[in-house]
This record gives C-alpha cells, structure tokens and sequence, in this order.
C-alpha cells in the first residue's frame, strides 16, 4: 500500500492536526476540475495519447513545470496551499492512470524539483 493511498492526519503544537491528501482525493478536489473534461486542453485523466509526451519529460521536469504553472494550467492546479509534496501525489495518480509509473518522490527527487521550480520562477525555461 503506497503511503499516500489514504488521508493522514499529521500531529502539530497545540492538538491541531494537518491532514496530507493521497494523490487521488488531491486529484478529485483540485485537478479534475479541468483534467476530467480536457478543459484548455489539459490531458485527460486516462489518456494515454497525450499524456505520453508529458511523462516522457521526466518527473522532475513535469512536477516543477506544473507546479508553477503551464500553459493555461494556474500555478499549483489553482489551489495556492497546494504543497510541492501534494501536487506531485495528485499528478504522479494522473500520471499512473494515464500510462505511467512514478512513485512518490525520494528526498533527492524532491530536491531537484524544488531546483528545477527555483529555475522556472526565475524565468529560467528550458
């Protein structure tokens, strides 16, 4: 079972809690509302066709570039809390159900997309 697969609740200061959405409940929520339909011609969830293009560009590449926006897609799917850690959950369920197979990010992944967002916000596109 894949750690994100559910809703965990995180403990912080105070008894206040941080709930960390799977990939998929982050997908319904923030991403389906345009990769459900192709809206602005995102790929739709499933389409194997056009997500292949995507997935070729990397993990790195693909998480980073969305994060901080891409073409018609807004910064972070539109949800501006959306962590690096989140959205990569929600496209790497897209991903996966769309001809991939990506994991949930190591700490050096994570780190090079964190790099490749620093390049992006600087203007710095490939």
């Amino acid at each position: 079972m894949n750690f994100f697969n559910t809703i965990i609740a995180i403990p912080l200061a105070l008894g206040t809690t941080l709930a960390l959405a799977s990939g998929e409940e982050t997908y319904k929520a923030v991403c389906a509302n345009c990769h459900a339909k192709g809206v602005a011609n995102a790929p739709p969830l499933g389409d194997k066709a056009k997500w292949a293009p995507l997935i070729a560009e990397g993990q790195v590449i693909l998480t980073a570039h969305g994060y901080v926006g891409v073409r018609a897609m807004p910064p972070k799917g539109g949800q501006a809390d959306l962590s690096v850690l989140g959205f990569s959950e929600a496209l790497n369920y897209m991903v996966n159900q769309s001809g991939g197979n990506w994991k949930t990010p190591s700490p050096k992944i994570l780190k090079d997309i964190e790099a490749e967002i620093a390049r992006r916000q600087k203007g710095k596109r490939d």
